[in-house]
């Protein structure tokens, strides 16, 4: 399933990370705190369990969460998404995935993984600015199933339909969440208009 976050504060920042002109400063705080925004909303449904707890006055039954959050960015510009999650759930736990796009064949290559253990348990976010062809999120997502991980979902600022027809094709059972879903890919599999190389563009390397 495809959910569009386009809540009015994440449209305002999605628009400074477009900017060609915004500085690497202002694109990574913009990308952080819009992923924190959309987390608020994935986080919705996360199970909970009944506490009893002390409170200064009286004891009390309240609520916490039942399941461990899990992160797992691919790398790199999935770290730049880490942060604006982490301040909204700071006990979430962060696994890593290395894949690059091969600039001929736009397949992914998988070159680094280190991932918590307790997957099959876990709420899982798959972490990634851009959903272009969705090859890379797509054997994340399969590689985290190997691991037995169970619920699994895809967070993205900007997608493609190709990218989305990618996960759907060969995922149906993750949640996709976007904040635009954008026009196509170029010929050099690039999201139009998209914002650009969203890891040179949050680490200062264009």
């Amino acid at each position: 399933m495809l959910i569009l976050t386009d809540h009015p504060l994440i449209k305002h920042k999605l628009t400074k990370i477009r900017r060609s002109d915004t500085c690497t400063k202002d694109f990574r705080e913009a990308l952080g705190e819009i992923a924190g925004l959309m987390a608020y909303e994935i986080s919705r449904d996360i199970p909970l369990k009944e506490v009893v707890i002390n409170t200064p006055l009286e004891k009390c039954t309240t609520y916490e969460v039942a399941e461990d959050v899990v992160l797992v960015p691919i790398l790199r510009a999935g770290l730049g998404m880490v942060n604006g999650i982490t301040n909204l759930i700071p006990t979430a736990k962060i696994g890593h995935v290395g894949m690059y796009r091969d600039h001929d064949t736009l397949e992914p290559q998988n070159y680094y993984a280190k991932l918590p253990p307790g997957l099959p348990n876990a709420v899982i976010m798959v972490l990634d600015p851009m959903l272009a062809t969705g090859g890379s999120a797509s054997a994340t997502i399969t590689q985290l199933k190997k691991c037995g991980a169970k619920t699994i979902k895809l967070v993205a600022i900007v997608g493609a339909p190709e990218g989305v027809k990618k996960i759907e094709n060969d995922h149906p059972d993750v949640d996709i969440y976007l904040s635009a879903l954008d026009r196509k890919l170029n010929e050099i599999g690039y999201i139009l208009p998209g914002l650009g190389d969203a890891g040179d563009r949050i680490f200062g390397t264009l």
